[in-house]
């Protein structure tokens, strides 16, 4: 029986090609079902990476947010229908949001049921390094961008939120993979 758990995907477009990567790999590689879930910003930043057909082919079931509990991801979490949920790669906004308990987004609500019912929570935030980071654009151009010292702060608040396993980069997800595997 495949291992089912969640991904979820906000508009972060730092690391967007290596999260997306990252699932083709999993897919290759582990009997696993992966469930895509898009904030309504990680539809846009998707498409303007034209990675939707690249998700096409590593998901059969990919939703994306209409509110902040439609499509239904919480209760599949807490039932254990989905064993974890990954979120990568995180926005700095639902990193903030995490971290100070709102839960008004499909993927923000999620963590916070997933957190009620023990739910491992693995989260790969693009903002969690200090100084210049650059970043890859659609294009091929590079862009250096600043993280500021909240985004950091929010960073630290969820390392030290039980449940939640922040990523130093997307593809450390497989080594976790390897707890949920018979």
């Amino acid at each position: 029986m495949p291992l089912k758990f969640a991904w979820a995907i906000t508009g972060a477009g730092d690391y967007m090609t290596e999260s997306v990567q990252v699932m083709k790999e999993i897919v290759e590689e582990y009997n696993s079902e992966i469930l895509i879930f898009l904030s309504k910003a990680g539809v846009q930043v998707i498409k303007w990476y034209k990675l939707m057909k690249d998700l096409d082919a590593i998901s059969s079931t990919i939703r994306t947010e209409i509110d902040a509990n439609t499509p239904f991801l919480a209760g599949p979490l807490q039932k254990g229908t989905h064993k974890f949920i990954v979120i990568t790669p995180a926005t700095a906004n639902t990193v903030a949001k995490l971290a100070y308990g709102i839960a008004d987004t499909l993927i923000t609500n999620a963590v916070a049921q997933a957190m009620k019912t023990a739910v491992p929570i693995y989260i790969y935030p693009v903002d969690q390094k200090p100084g210049p980071v650059t970043t890859v654009l659609p294009s091929g151009d590079k862009m250096e961008l600043m993280t500021r010292d909240v985004d950091l702060e929010n960073v630290e608040k969820l390392r030290a939120m039980k449940g939640i396993i922040v990523l130093g980069h997307p593809s450390e997800i497989k080594e976790h993979l390897k707890e949920y595997l018979d």
